[in-house]
Parts: C-alpha cells; sequence; structure tokens
C-alpha cells in the first residue's frame, strides 16, 4: 500500500492518531457531557460545542501562519501536541459541578477546551501541510525520471490521502468507546448502572424544576440501583459518579497525545523541511515571468476559496454526528445496549472498511481512461451527503416523529413503542462517511495541489478554518432538533447539501482548468 508513495507517510498518519483519539472523544462526548455535567440545555451545549469546534479549525488559520513565516512546521507540530495534552489534563480533573460552583467550574472547562483548540490550530494542518510537501518533493524526483514518471507520481496524491486519512482514524475508531466503558464501569464500582436520561433529570431536581417528571425521577431511580426514597442524595452522587467516569477518558487522550509526540519526534528525519531547501534556491525572474505566476497564483487561490465555500456546508451537515444526530441517538433510538456515544465509531468504522472499495472505483476508471476529477468527487461527495438526510427524513415522516421536545415529555412506555431501530443510523452514517471520503481526504488533496508553496500551512489553514464556519452553525441543528419537527430538521440539511452539489458542479470545468495548470 506504501511502495508507491513517499516515505514518512505512514509515520504522518500515526503522528495524528493521537489527536483524533483525542478529538472523537471530544466530538462523542462534549454536548453530552457539558447536559450531564452542568445542567445546560442542548442547545446551550451545542452552542458551547459548536464554538469549540469552530476554534479548533480557526486556530488552524494561526498555526498555518506561524509555521509558514518562520517555516518551522515541525517545532510548530511538537508545541501543539504538548499544548492539547496540558488541555486534556485540566479536563481530566473530576470536581463534582453544584450550584455553588457551577460558574468557574463551567469556565474552567472553557479554558480547557481554549487550550486544545490552540494546540490542535498548531497540530492539524502544519502536519497536513507537510504531508502535502511530501508529494511535492515525490513529484519533483519523478520529473527527473521522465514526463510519464511525473505524471504517474501526480496522480498518487489524491490516494496517499486517503491512505493518511484511512489511519488516522484508527483513532477515532477507538475512541468513543473509551468514555462510555470507563463511565459503566465507574458507575458499576459504585453500584450504579448507566442511564442516559438520569442526568437531565437529576439537574431538574436539584433546581426544582422537575414538576411532572418526579416519578420518572423515582422509576429510573430505582432501576440503576439508587434509593428513589432519597432524592436529595440520589441525584447529586448520581451526577458525580456519572461525570467522573467521563473525565478519567481525557486521561486516555492524554496518554495518546503524547505517544504521537514520540512517534512524530522519533521520525522527524523523514519528514520534509522547505526552509532549509528554499534557503538553496535562488532564481531571478523576468517581469513577465513575475506577472505570469502572479496570475497563477490569483486562479489557484480563487480556485481554493470556490471549494472552502462548498465545504463549509459540507461540514455543517456532517459534523451533527456529534450534536443532533448524538441527541437523535439518544432520545429516538432504541440504545438500551448501547451508548449514545458509540454511535461515534460507526463513521470511523465505515471510513476504514471503505476507503479501500473508493480507491479502487477510482482507480477502476483511471485505468480505464476517465479519471474522475478531484472537483467532481467533492461534488458527488456533496449529493451523497444529501440523500443520507433525505433517507433519514423520509424515515422520520413515516414514522410520524414530533419535534425532540414533544417527544421527550411522553410517556416512558409511550416513547419505548415509538423508538426505532439501531439500523436506521448505521444506514445515515453510512451514507455520511461514504460522503466524507469523496470529499473530506480529496479535499486536503485538492488544497495541497492548488497551495502556493510559500503559503502551504496557511492554506491547509483555510481549509479548516472553512470547517470552523460550518462547526460554528452546528447549533442550529440541536435547535432545530427540539423545536420542529423532525423531518423538517433534516430536510433542511438534505436541501443544503443538494443546493452544494449545484453550484459545485457548476464550477467543476473551471476547477478542473485550475488544477491542471
Amino acid at each position: 500500500m506504501f511502495k508507491n508513495h513517499p516515505k514518512g507517510l505512514l509515520q504522518a498518519a500515526f503522528s495524528n492518531m493521537g489527536e483524533r483519539f483525542g478529538y472523537y472523544i471530544m466530538n462523542a462526548v462534549l454536548a453530552l457531557f457539558l447536559c450531564s455535567k452542568f445542567g445546560l440545555s442542548d442547545e446551550t451545549s451545542g452552542l458551547i460545542a459548536s464554538l469549540f469546534l469552530a476554534a479548533i479549525y480557526v486556530m488552524s488559520l494561526v498555526g498555518g501562519v506561524i509555521a509558514d513565516r518562520t517555516q518551522n512546521y515541525q517545532r510548530t507540530i511538537e508545541s501543539g501536541l504538548v499544548v492539547m495534552a496540558l488541555g486534556y489534563v485540566a479536563l481530566s480533573i473530576p470536581v463534582l459541578a453544584t450550584p455553588e460552583n457551577n460558574s468557574y467550574l463551567l469556565a474552567f472547562t472553557i479554558f480547557a477546551l481554549v487550550l486544545i483548540a490552540v494546540g490542535n490550530g498548531l497540530f492539524k494542518g502544519n502536519l497536513q501541510a507537510i504531508v502535502g510537501q511530501m508529494y511535492d518533493d515525490f513529484e519533483t524526483e519523478a520529473a527527473k525520471v521522465s514526463p510519464e514518471r511525473l505524471k504517474w507520481a501526480q496522480g498518487q496524491r489524491d490516494a496517499g490521502f486517503q491512505i493518511f486519512y484511512v489511519f488516522i482514524n484508527l483513532g477515532a475508531l477507538a475512541a468513543p468507546f473509551i468514555a462510555p466503558v470507563l463511565r459503566s464501569w465507574w458507575l458499576g464500582r459504585n453500584g450504579l448502572t448507566y442511564d442516559a436520561a438520569l442526568p437531565q433529570l437529576c439537574h431538574k431536581y436539584i433546581n426544582g424544576t422537575i414538576g411532572d417528571n418526579l416519578s420518572n425521577l423515582q422509576e429510573l431511580a430505582t432501576k440503576v440501583g439508587g434509593n428513589a426514597a432519597d432524592l436529595a442524595s440520589f441525584c447529586p452522587h448520581y451526577l458525580d459518579v456519572f461525570n467522573t467516569g467521563v473525565h478519567y477518558s481525557f486521561i486516555a487522550s492524554v496518554v495518546t497525545m503524547l505517544i504521537s509526540l514520540v512517534i512524530f519526534m522519533s521520525s522527524k528525519k523523514l519528514f520534509p523541511m522547505p526552509g532549509k531547501k528554499e534557503q538553496i534556491v535562488n532564481v531571478e525572474y523576468t517581469e513577465d515571468e513575475k506577472a505570469s505566476m502572479a496570475k497563477e497564483i490569483k486562479q489557484r487561490m480563487y480556485a481554493l476559496f470556490a471549494v472552502l465555500g462548498i465545504s463549509v456546508f459540507f461540514w455543517f451537515s456532517f459534523h451533527q454526528n456529534g450534536q443532533s444526530l448524538s441527541f437523535f441517538a439518544r432520545d429516538f433510538v432504541n440504545t438500551d445496549s448501547v451508548a449514545p456515544e458509540i454511535w461515534q465509531a460507526v463513521n470511523p468504522f465505515f471510513v476504514i472498511s471503505l476507503t479501500p472499495l473508493i480507491m479502487w472505483v477510482f482507480a477502476y476508471f483511471t485505468k480505464k481512461g476517465k479519471p474522475i476529477s478531484t472537483p467532481r468527487k467533492i461534488a458527488y461527495g456533496m449529493g451523497i451527503a444529501g440523500f443520507a438526510y433525505l433517507f433519514l427524513m423520509v424515515f422520520s415522516l413515516v414514522h410520524n416523529y414530533p419535534s425532540a421536545e414533544q417527544f421527550t415529555s411522553l410517556e416512558p412506555a409511550v416513547r419505548a413503542t415509538m423508538k426505532a431501530g439501531p439500523m436506521i443510523l448505521i444506514l445515515t452514517y453510512f451514507f455520511l462517511t461514504v460522503a466524507e471520503l469523496f470529499i473530506s481526504p480529496l479535499g486536503l488533496s485538492f488544497v495541497s495541489k492548488v497551495a502556493p508553496k510559500n503559503l502551504q500551512g496557511l492554506c491547509q489553514g483555510l481549509w479548516l478554518g472553512a470547517t470552523a464556519v460550518g462547526n460554528g452553525f452546528l447549533w442550529i441543528g440541536p435547535l432545530m432538533y427540539n423545536k420542529w419537527s423532525i423531518w423538517t430538521c433534516w430536510l433542511v440539511f438534505a436541501i443544503v447539501c443538494v443546493i452544494s452539489m449545484a453550484v459545485m458542479f457548476g464550477m467543476v470545468k473551471w476547477l478542473e482548468r485550475v488544477t491542471k495548470s
């Protein structure tokens, strides 16, 4: 798999596994954790989570600028891993949230999230830039052999980023299991069992807003092994034990972050050092040549921003897997034997299992003399994402699901008869993952193709910045989810994806010309 690709690709992918491990733990638990830890509403926790995810990618712009100016991508990446590890250390400290300390404890949690966002910004885009630089060097060496060898080498870039993407998802596959396993283990150590609905009811009891749900709380307290006759003691105790197990999962993130740091530092000799190479090259250009290069750079940047605009809408839709889709799994799907967070593992599982098939399909068309260009692949991906939400919309419409607020107000016995089976989530994640494989790794490849050599860190940061903009709107998902009939919520995402696909197809020929220039 790696023999036709630059040395260092596998090490770069494994270096990224720790970051992906921590990110997917965070993506799986953050919105749910903020609800269970601080008693926040779905909308408020969704807003904080979306701002955090946006900050991760916004900081990639800053990290890209720092690396481009210093031309020291490796040191910037190492600093990012250390800062991220410190953020996860802060999150791993288990302190019970009470009405007295809730405000400053929430502020401390947000500070920890800021550290993770800053560290991620220094790390993620710059590691992707290094992978792009590997392929720049790979193509330069191929050009010395023959034009045919160069053409072959250029065709390896898309496949290389897909390989990079599938290997970093190994960490993403394992991560979502950690929080539920540690949480259930810690609950068991304290004579309790897991129930997703209990934290919200416990907070309502403590805040004096339990109202008509008191009988539900008593029933669930008995079910998990608590004392329903002494809810004043049971509720704080259950919340403390429940959330402490999640805090422990962040310790696992610290460990994997340090492993990534060791892998990266031990593999540094395999990675490019662009700053040293540029000091050797000193070429004088005529005014016409400079004008021609400036025009080409402008065209490349216009193409980049066009694709960035489309990617905003994809990430707005796709990253609902940590927002409205997680809430949907919690409320509308029968997951008695599967914690809601574990559904986050379905996506990386499909990434790992489907990537070889999709690579084979692309290679098949290339061998037939009909290669599919990167922009066209991205357009297809947007259509597949739209189909995923269309599928979920039809299912919700057929089952006449109301808004989440209306649904969760029903009696538990009534809700149980209306809940869907797990297969609905598996199929939804299947389609979304196929869409992701057409867009995310190929988007990274596209950026590496069009980025000027002295702005590779910044351009990779811009790709992640577009992801940030999409993540900044994630809170809209939980808002629609709670207020509207569920099918209308999914319809909005389907429409966004279909319109984006149409716009992308309208630009395909122009983008193909730019990437070939």
